[in-house]
């Protein structure tokens, strides 16, 4: 039996972690009183006393949160942005190949993946560690997201009786090209310039469609060796390999709302190739990705408790 704590159990990631772990038996979650909820000492002894922490925190207190942890052998995985390029701490992404697996297995300190970002990632550094691409290529990536991704407050937006006209269409942010994203993405692919990203939120509550368009000189291969990579590289259970990129023309952010796996896929054409990724910006995104570390940390089975569909 693991006992698991998660700090910052109130927000939107926390209740879809603890959503993912109420019905198993192999766990036991330790909960702070709602007085104690932001007292570092009680933090500081849950964290000290459990197996696994999740922190689902803004980034200033996720790294306090890290500090009052020191001396801990608990795993700590972090959903923020915080660690996600520090030393020491080990990118959640285990599908991208064995060295990231047996890292997270191994791992203390454990960088839970952004969810823009994650599309971005299993779409691109593959290709870069095959040399189909190179690292100096100049990228763009389009992202649209469900609007749970923003948190309570935007959920609360979309959500009210009365809101604004301007939420009936989608919109796109990160308008000054300074998402906190672009860094891992950078970093985690190899890339010497981050992408041009842009990414939009629209009205329905959770998923995410990730697309990379990329023009046939880009690349230093075929279509089809993009296709076999994808294919040899992403056989499930929670990231696939999707031959069919989408429903009579069309490619649903939310066509894995709910789920916690991933499907990649390939569009276009020999002159102009769409690199193509959907899953649910909660599940694989966020949650899902978070337990599915925790189950590797733990030795267990990547997929345990995840909703796969």
């Amino acid at each position: 039996m693991y006992t698991i704590f998660i700090d910052g159990s109130a927000g939107t990631t926390g209740l879809q972690i603890r959503q993912r772990l109420a019905e198993r038996t192999d766990i036991t979650l330790l909960a702070l009183p709602e007085e104690a909820r932001k007292d570092p000492q009680a933090r500081r002894e849950a964290l000290h006393g459990c197996d696994v922490a999740f922190l689902c925190l803004p980034d200033a207190a996720a790294r306090e949160a890290v500090a009052l942890a020191e001396g801990t052998d608990a795993v700590i995985l972090d959903a923020s942005t915080a660690h996600r390029t520090a030393p020491g701490w080990v990118y959640g992404f285990p599908e991208l190949g064995p060295g990231f697996a047996e890292q997270v297995r191994a791992g203390k300190r454990i960088a839970v993946p952004g969810c823009h970002a994650s599309g971005f990632i299993a779409l691109v550094q593959p290709l870069i560690r095959a040399g189909l691409l190179g690292k100096d290529a100049l990228l763009t990536c389009h992202s649209v997201t469900g609007y749970s991704g923003g948190g309570k407050s935007m959920i609360a937006q979309y959500e009210a009786q009365e809101r604004s006209r301007l939420l009936d269409a989608p919109r796109q942010y990160g308008l000054s090209q300074t998402h906190k994203h672009l860094p891992e993405m950078q970093a985690v692919t190899g890339l010497k310039n981050a992408p041009v990203f842009c990414p939009i939120v629209a009205d329905f509550y959770s998923g995410m469609a990730v697309t990379v368009p990329l023009f046939r000189n880009q690349l230093r291969g075929t279509l089809e060796d993009v296709r076999q990579l994808y294919a040899s590289l992403y056989t499930g259970p929670v990231v696939c390999w999707q031959p069919e990129t989408g429903e009579e023309g069309f490619f649903s952010a939310a066509a894995l709302s709910g789920l916690d796996r991933m499907e990649v896929s390939v569009g276009g054409n020999e002159d102009r190739i769409l690199l193509m990724a959907r899953y649910d910006n909660l599940g694989k995104g966020a949650s899902g990705a978070a337990v599915e570390c925790m189950n590797l940390a733990l030795g267990l089975a990547p997929q345990t408790g995840l909703r796969l569909g």
